[in-house]
């Protein structure tokens, strides 16, 4: 059902915004990207289901069925939806990533995320009336690095890495014509996103290539008289007390002993950025665009984080001056979060 009848919202779903701060959502299946849609997204980011993009797990994207299905829900309901093709090519399949390009295209997505700049040529060569995002991927970190792909790709938006400050997102901002998309909500990463290769050096296999940084096959549990243990490809990555929340083990996420300090998140706690505090500086700054990170959680993750942050967006941009974090709305998205708790990240506080 079309939720616009005689130009009114149907009953239970929610309008996005008219303002000039966009919210872009997870899809990593039909149902999410329905629930995005139906709770106030923007827009929705999705891929396809191979190594094109860097969620690639079983059971998740999108064929060519799902994504005409899902292009036509979105826009039919004035929402964009983006393709995510943001690992690089290798050199024995390039035309895997071209070929995802074309479908791309022709299925008319409102734009593709692009890391590699080999595809982005290829892009602009045979679509150049298709818009370009720069993905969290192509780890651009100044505006020089965004003014390149500008001039040279024409990209019209980037998507910002999780390691810079506050101050330094305000810097790039003055001095790029290009969006900057920044992640408000879900999961951490302290690596500079495009030169993350830990994850390989245990499994052989890196997100930034092959789609995601613990695949699967390499994950394994155990039951053991010390607790429950999460391995990767054989090497043990945490261990897990009774009644401990158990994570997916990923390298970054692990506890480990260094030097003194024993069984301890050494490189990165599991714990969910969150934005909201800061809704007020994103949109007098400039920012265009707040990613929801999670494509691979569920529709409900997908509804219970994109209605709390419809909610914020409207509430900051109505009123600005009065607008402040409700704490209903914190609680909602820490009963979501990694380890039930959320943190500012590097955009509030320096790294250990």
């Amino acid at each position: 059902m079309n939720p616009i009848v005689d130009g009114s919202l149907a009953p239970g779903l929610r309008a996005p915004a008219t303002g000039s701060l966009e919210l872009v959502c997870p899809a990593g299946s039909l149902p999410a990207l329905k629930a995005a849609v139906d709770h106030g997204a923007d827009c929705v980011y999705l891929g396809f289901r191979d190594a094109t993009n860097a969620r690639n797990f079983a059971g998740l994207n999108f064929d060519e069925a799902a994504i005409n299905t899902g292009i036509r829900y979105a826009h039919d309901r004035g929402r964009k939806v983006f393709v995510a093709l943001n690992t690089y090519p290798q050199a024995a399949s390039p035309e895997v990533w071209r070929s995802a390009v074309d479908r791309a295209a022709q299925s008319g997505v409102d734009a593709v995320i692009l890391a590699d700049p080999g595809l982005m040529l290829y892009a602009v060569k045979h679509y150049p009336d298709l818009r370009l995002h720069l993905s969290v991927q192509g780890s651009a970190t100044n505006y020089e690095a965004l003014n390149f792909y500008y001039q040279h790709f024409g990209i019209a938006r980037a998507v910002l890495p999780r390691v810079l400050s506050l101050t330094q997102v305000e810097q790039v901002l003055e001095k790029t014509s290009v969006e900057i998309e920044v992640f408000g909500f879900g999961s951490l990463c302290v690596m500079v996103e495009g030169r993350c290769a830990l994850s390989s050096y245990v499994t052989g296999e890196a997100p930034n290539t092959n789609g995601v940084c613990s695949p699967p096959k390499a994950v394994r549990w155990q039951e053991t008289p010390q607790g429950r243990e999460s391995r990767l490809n054989g090497v043990l990555i945490d261990r897990y007390s009774d009644g401990e929340n158990a994570g997916y083990p990923t390298l970054c996420k692990g506890r480990f002993d260094v030097g003194d300090e024993k069984n301890y998140y050494a490189i990165e706690e599991p714990t969910s950025l969150n934005t909201l505090a800061l809704l007020p500086q994103l949109m007098k700054m400039g920012v265009r665009a707040i990613k929801i990170e999670g494509r691979q959680r569920s529709p409900a993750y997908v509804a219970q984080v994109t209605k709390v942050w419809r909610e914020a967006i409207d509430s900051c941009r109505d009123n600005p001056h009065r607008y402040s974090a409700k704490p209903a709305w914190m609680n909602d998205l820490d009963k979501v979060a990694e380890g039930q708790q959320h943190t500012l990240g590097a955009y509030h506080r320096p790294w250990k």
